[in-house]
């Protein structure tokens, strides 16, 4: 491991086509006059500046904290058609997220995107019978056009080849079903970068401090970057309430008399070491309408999620013992003890749904996308789930050319006619990709290891060998930031000059997975913040 003494500095040699300083971006932000000026850098925002920006509008993106670093990376990680919904005859509403899913992870975004087989154990007693998920799973898959193969049912035995730790007391059978899973922050950061190469200006870590208005229009924000304290503008001729869970705040910005639009849901995971491969992920039913996961994912396991009514400030949100002897004792259904020990424990994270208003169970609420106008002429959109994310922007801009006088169709290429599985930066096959860069590094250097290898080609694509080309032009930051993780440090260097990482955070836990592997020891994040502050 890398020690904070031997961290490598590349003060003195930026890399080419950094990201401009804050400063700069502060000073663009505050000179022109937007179209659209997105409050928020969740998937949603992220989303509707990215096709806004497609479609030609003047676009600004700000969050209070870094991109998807609330609810959107603290997802199931998964893109998926949603079985459960089948439940309450949404077979519409399945087909359409099969659509989206299959679109993302098929042209949109490969390379972030992979296939996972699903296995439903069905148990003695328990809330559904062989032949009824047995069907269910073939609707599911027919519903993506057997796209993931055929739903159907298989032995005990067979399950357990694949899942070794799946308990086979009174299990009777095992429904078999295909969805898809991802990294959650990567594919939020990819957006924001595909974003800003269609024209759109964007910052983290800058909070609202107040509302612009012209005469009773909403017309921008005035914001404060929380980083330095400089205080700043931002003119709009429309601005978008994106901020998730906070969207009642910002209405009451606009108008204090707003009522709440919203409930939020509380979804808590565990990650775990796993203590022997997995081939296929579980969906165990916990009853009749809700599923615990235990999800194979990078190299690890994860398990949740909770749901339950959250009333608190959202900033306060974290996983709770509570939460965790829920989640281990739901897992427990069908996993055997020895993989849910609390010492391979590594990581715990929350994240909150945010749910249309109304009273109901949490857990058969609809994961409805509501658009609406304030007031002062702001949109607010909240809701939805990542697997339609690029749905959801479609939708808004919809919104947008349809506004009363219509102040951005004159201006806005019509969503009909943008490509409609544009494709995120880095796409490429990652196994080609991984290939390369296990034969040459991806450019003429050493050898890379096969791990590291296939970490950058799952997580950056193509835009892997940017990575190497660092490392191979200076061999510390070849070197692994810790000897039990994939990442290396030039994944560090090019986090802080293209991908917006400004904190230690913002590094471990969204664009490396340093924090979720439990790795991020204070001598690293002392290394990390060291070369975060080696800008020129």
């Amino acid at each position: 491991m890398t020690t904070l003494q031997s961290v490598p500095s590349l003060g003195t040699h930026p890399a080419s086509g950094s990201l401009p300083s804050r400063a700069e971006t502060r000073e663009q932000l505050s000179r022109a006059a937007y179209d659209l000026l997105v409050i928020g850098g969740g998937i949603l925002g992220i989303s509707t500046a990215w096709h806004a920006a497609q479609s030609g509008l003047r676009v600004a993106l700000v969050d209070a904290g870094d991109f998807a670093g609330a609810t959107s990376s603290a997802s199931s990680k998964l893109l998926h058609g949603g079985l459960r919904y089948l439940q309450t005859g949404a077979v519409k509403l399945v087909a359409e997220n099969h659509f989206e899913r299959r679109a993302v992870s098929r042209q949109v975004a490969p390379h972030l995107a992979n296939p996972l087989t699903f296995y439903l154990p069905v148990y003695k007693g328990g809330p559904h019978g062989a032949a009824k998920l047995g069907a269910g799973v073939f609707a599911y898959s027919a519903l993506s056009a057997f796209g993931d193969g055929v739903g159907h049912v298989i032995s005990p035995a067979r399950a357990r080849r694949d899942v070794p730790e799946l308990r086979t007391d009174n299990l009777r059978a095992v429904a078999v079903y295909g969805d898809d899973q991802m990294n959650d922050a990567r594919m939020a950061l990819m957006t924001v970068r595909a974003a800003v190469d269609a024209g759109a200006v964007v910052l983290n870590h800058a909070a609202v401090t107040g509302l612009r208005f012209t005469r009773g229009r909403v017309t921008g924000a005035d914001l404060e970057d929380r980083l330095d304290g400089t205080e700043f503008g931002v003119d709009a001729r429309l601005v978008l309430n994106a901020t998730g869970p906070w969207v009642d705040h910002l209405r009451k910005m606009e108008d204090p008399g707003a009522a709440p639009s919203i409930r939020l849901s509380k979804g808590a995971h565990l990650v775990l070491r796993r203590t022997r491969p997995w081939k296929a992920a579980l969906a165990t039913p916990i009853d009749k309408y809700r599923i615990t996961f235990a999800l194979p994912w990078e190299d690890m396991l994860l398990l949740g999620t909770t749901d339950e009514v959250y009333e608190g400030d959202p900033a306060d949100l974290a996983v709770t013992e509570k939460d965790t002897a829920q989640i281990l004792d739901e897992a427990a259904f069908s996993i055997r003890d020895q993989q849910l020990s609390r010492d391979l424990i590594t990581y715990s994270f929350a994240g909150l749904r945010v749910l249309p208003g109304g009273p109901g169970d949490t857990s058969k609420a609809k994961r409805e996308t509501v658009v609406t106008e304030g007031r002062g002429g702001m949109l607010s959109v909240a809701g939805g789930k990542w697997t339609t994310f690029r749905h959801i922007g479609r939708t808004v801009m919809n919104k947008l050319a349809a506004l009363p006088g219509r102040p951005l169709a004159e201006d806005m290429e019509p969503i009909a006619h943008l490509p409609k599985k544009l494709p995120l930066p880095g796409i490429a096959n990652p196994n080609a990709v991984a290939h390369r860069l296990l034969i040459d590094g991806g450019t003429p250097g050493p050898r890379m290891a096969a791990d590291t290898a296939r970490h950058l080609a799952t997580h950056y694509g193509s835009l892997s060998f940017d990575i190497a080309r660092l490392a191979n032009e200076n061999p510390a930051l070849a070197e692994r930031i810790h000897p039990d993780a994939p990442e290396i440090w030039a994944q560090v260097a090019y986090a802080r000059d293209h991908e917006w990482a400004e904190t230690a955070d913002d590094v471990l836990r969204r664009r490396t997975t340093l924090t979720i592997r439990g790795l991020a020891t204070d001598e690293i994040r002392a290394g990390v913040e060291t070369m975060l502050g080696d800008r020129s």
